[in-house]
Order: structure tokens, then sequence, then C-alpha cells
């Protein structure tokens, strides 16, 4: 009985755990694009600190994109805020849109 209660208490602090992962990851970020390549699907982003990705420090990145109709609604030049996960063994951008 002990050992239930305790293994569905364990299984509820990690389903927390990762939902707040989760939540990390969709975290916006401030960028600007640099270079687009419709035809590789990826954009180069300048961009400041990514906590949710792990990056402390602002960096230019080419990242792959999840929908590469995305891409058409910026140009080079635009500041944008965007949002990323790490899939598929590399970073990808999930949401991209111009800065207000």
């Amino acid at each position: 009985m002990k050992f239930s209660r305790l293994m569905r208490a364990a299984a509820t602090v990690l389903a927390a755990a990762l939902l707040a992962t989760a939540v990390a990851a969709q975290e916006a970020i401030d960028g600007e694009v640099k270079k687009i390549d419709e035809g590789a699907g990826k954009v180069t982003l300048k961009h400041g600190p990514a906590k949710s990705l792990g990056m402390d420090e602002g960096m230019t990145m080419v990242y792959r994109v999840k929908d590469p109709a995305m891409l058409k609604q910026v140009k080079v030049g635009d500041k944008v805020k965007f949002e990323a996960e790490n899939a598929d063994g590399g970073i990808v951008v999930t949401k991209l849109q111009k800065a207000k």
C-alpha cells in the first residue's frame, strides 16, 4: 500500500516536471532574420539568450523550421519572435512571426 502511494506521488512529481519543461521550451525568443533558405527549410536568426534552449548567451544560428511556409511570412532584416524546441537531433523553430 505505502509503496503504491509512493509510486503515484513520484509519477505526479515527474509529470509536473515534464510539463514545466514543455512549457519552458515554448518560451518566445526575440530575434532578427539574417538569412532565409526556403529550399532547405532553414532560417538564420540572430537572437539574445534563449534560456529555454539552454543558451545563456546571444548568438546567430541556422535553424530548421517545422513548417517551411513560415519562411514566406518574414524577410531578411525583420525583427521576429520565435519559439523552438529540441527535436530530431537538433533545434527546430516551431513558431515564427514578425515582432510587433
